[in-house]
Order: structure tokens, then sequence, then C-alpha cells
């Protein structure tokens, strides 16, 4: 338990704005088991899913009018044993049971949290249950999911998911199944589990060079540079300013198109690397997520429960990206799209069979898009949530795109870094 202080106290939180000193009181942790029985025995995980098996922690948060948060620790608890017979995979363990959901109570309202579309790992990390004495993904369960209900009617559903059983599309699949269930509605989307499908070859084949695999050496000394502490910032492309964005591209005419997602991450790409101050025969490499669903021959089935995104990637120097005008990095985002085929997904899944590696982040911006997730459908019966977002970045690497604003239009661009470097930062993001 913790002790509840003054809900007027203020701290300092890691976006450098002071906010709140939340107090979460926790209630004990109940195991939630299917409402059936379910499959037994070991459940294969594909090499996609197994390269990435962290821990992604994520928040909703819900008030309604009509509807105060008194029975919500009941309906979400029911909700999850009936639609865990849809999900029996979360139900198990890596290594062993389930410790499953939570109920807690903060001492103030939702509207006194701050501001949750930047990552706060300090205040926002309360709203998640981490497992007591846990030293590594394997000592923690598939899923955990806590609810905090607040003063003001409100209720924030914190969820610890491992990336390994599923990535954002599937996440969120699982997410809606879930509050659909609650609603007493059956599934639109149900799960599909063989992910044999993406079995490695027999030889394993390696067939494409994955440089997103590629040891790259800092030259620049940029590991020092986070020694200093961490800032969080957020910052709002909206649709006026992304389109401005496109065009900045599209000016020189080398570009014969450009979409959104090609311009920003060309964009903060070159910010963060003049940011981190890198020298101008720094390699620096960019990865990011590619929806494989389509791209696989033949397409993987709807409602596959399990990761479906190749991670592709460019690699450059420093001083080229800087150098060149926007058109260049842009190029360099586009190639990197083409990459993805049915062959380079085959090739990459065989190349982890094979070497069992993990893609290296020295020098490197990792973005992940989830600006096209549907976080803001999730329904448990008090409507859409209000706000949601993640706690954290699961590494100092990652860059987040997050959807915002009205009819989601609006891409919100969510990092860390230390605070000086951020300062450079924050002044590219202007243009």
């Amino acid at each position: 338990m913790v002790p509840k202080p003054d809900a007027s106290t203020l701290m300092e939180n890691s976006s450098g704005t002071s906010v709140l000193q939340l107090c979460v009181t926790q209630g004990k942790p109940t195991l939630v088991t299917p409402a059936e029985e379910t499959e037994k025995g070991l459940y294969f995980l594909s090499n996609l899913d197994q390269n990435i098996a962290v821990i992604i922690r994520t928040i909703y948060c819900f008030k309604s009018i009509e509807k105060g948060n008194e029975q919500v620790g009941e309906v979400i608890k029911d909700a999850l044993k009936k639609v865990l017979v849809h999900y029996y995979p979360l139900a198990g363990r890596l290594t062993i049971s389930p410790e499953g959901k939570l109920i807690a109570k903060a001492n103030c309202t939702l509207e006194e949290i701050g501001d949750i579309t930047k990552p706060d790992p300090e205040t926002l990390g309360k709203l998640v249950y981490d497992v007591p004495g846990a030293k590594n993904i394997l000592e923690m369960p598939p899923l955990v999911a806590q609810v905090t209900k607040f003063k003001c009617g409100g209720f924030v559903l914190g969820l610890c998911m491992n990336h390994c059983m599923f990535d954002g599309i599937g996440a969120m699949e699982f997410v809606n199944s879930w509050g659909e269930t609650a609603r007493g509605l059956p599934l639109t989307t149900p799960p599909f589990h063989d992910r044999t499908i993406l079995k490695s070859r027999n030889p394993p084949k390696v067939e494409n060079l994955h440089q997103e695999f590629a040891e790259i050496e800092d030259k620049s000394n940029t590991a020092d540079l986070y020694k200093d502490k961490m800032r969080y910032s957020s910052f709002c492309f909206d649709p006026e300013k992304l389109e401005k964005l496109k065009a900045k591209a599209m000016k020189d005419g080398v570009l014969e198109k450009c979409t959104t997602f090609e311009a920003l991450s060309a964009f903060v790409w070159r910010a963060r690397t003049k940011a981190l101050d890198m020298l101008p025969d720094q390699q620096t490499k960019l990865l990011f997520a590619v929806d494989g669903r389509p791209k696989f021959e033949p397409p993987l089935p709807k409602g596959y429960f399990g990761n479906g995104i190749v991670l592709t990637n460019s690699i450059c120097e420093a001083g080229e990206i800087l150098e060149k005008p926007l058109s260049y990095a842009v190029g360099l985002v586009q190639d990197a799209i083409k990459m993805v085929t049915d062959g380079y997904m085959r090739s990459a899944i065989d190349y982890f069979e094979i070497t069992r590696a993990r893609p290296s982040l020295a020098c490197t911006l990792l973005i992940t898009t989830w600006s096209r997730l549907s976080f803001h459908t999730t329904d448990f019966g008090w409507g859409e949530p209000i706000l949601s977002g993640p706690v954290a970045l699961p590494e100092k690497e990652v860059i987040l795109f997050l959807s915002h604003g009205s009819g989601r239009k609006s891409i919100n661009v969510l990092l860390g870094l230390p605070a000086p470097t951020m300062k450079i930062f924050e002044e590219l993001m202007q243009f």
C-alpha cells in the first residue's frame, strides 16, 4: 500500500513540467483465467514474434457522464475471462502462469494527471502494474491489466503486453474484442491462431542483405550524451504543417510523390541526427516497421494473432542526409519501403533462424507508427477513451508517431532525448 499524500502536491516530471504527484493505492493482484476450458500445451511463436519480445505499456482513460466507475472492475474482469477463451495464449506464460489483473484507486481526478500525449514513465507508470521481482520478460505474464479508479468517476485501464504475442494491429484487435465482449457483442474480428504459416524455410535461405542487424561504430560518442537526464517531448504536426512538410520535400522536383509518413520520417531522422551532433562520416541507421500482412504471398489471414510486421532499414552517413535536401532522405525512406516483399520478409525470418541476432540500435533511429491504430475506438461500455497512449518508449532510440486531434488527422511525434539535445531538436521542429 502507498501512503496517500496531499492531492495538491506537485512534482516536475521527465518532460520538464510540473504535474500532480499521483498517488495510486493498489489492491491485491488476482489471477484471471479463461471462462471455459481452452487448448493446453506449447504455442508456436514465429521468428517475427521472438525478434521483438519487449514489454509495451499503454493506458486508456475513460469517463462517462451517464455512468460511474463503481462496477468497472467486475465488468472488465468478467469480459477478460470471456475474451481469453478466444485469445487463450494470453492466459499462458512464457515460463509460469499469469497474474492477471489489479484494481487500484487514485487520489485525484483524471484531469489532474496532466498531459498524457507525451510519455511520462514517472507519473503514468503508476497506472500500469509491474510484476514485483520479475528479472526479465520470461518472468512476466504476456498480459497484465490494471484498472485505476479516479475520484471524478473516470478510470484508466493500464496494460502491459509482451510484443512477442502480437504487433500493434493484433493488440488493437484484441483490446477492441475485449471491449465488444464487455458490451455483450460478438467479436468483429476473431483471432487466427496458426503462426506456423510464418515458419522459417527448411533449409533456411538468406537471400537479402539484412542491414537492420548491422552493428554501427559510434564514432561520434553519442552514447556519452545519454549520460544527461532524459527529457520527453511531443510535437504536433497538424494537417497544414504536414502538407507544408510534403511540399518542402517535393520542392526540388526530385520526387514524383511523397507520403506523410515518408516526409515526416525523413524530417525527424535528419533533425535527430543533427541534434545528436553526429560527425559527417558517422554512419546512421533508420529502422521502421512495415506491415507485412498484405505483402506476404498469400497475404496473412484476417485476424492474424501475432506479429506480421517486418523491420526495414536505410543506412547512410550523417553528412549525406544533413548536407543534401530533404528529398534525399525521403528517397532513402521510399527505397526502404520498396525493399519489403514476400522474399525479403521470408529471408528475414530465415536470417533470424540462423543467427538469432537482434537489430542493433547503435547510432540508430527506430520509428514506430501507431497513427493508423484504432486506440480511440475501444469501448467497454463507458464510451470511447477520452485519451490513450504509451506510458513510456521501449528504447531511447525510439520515436513514436501517434494520431491526434479532430478526425485523427494530426500526428504527434513522441520521443526522448538528453535534455541539451532535446533543446536543439525542439528548435529544428520549427520550419
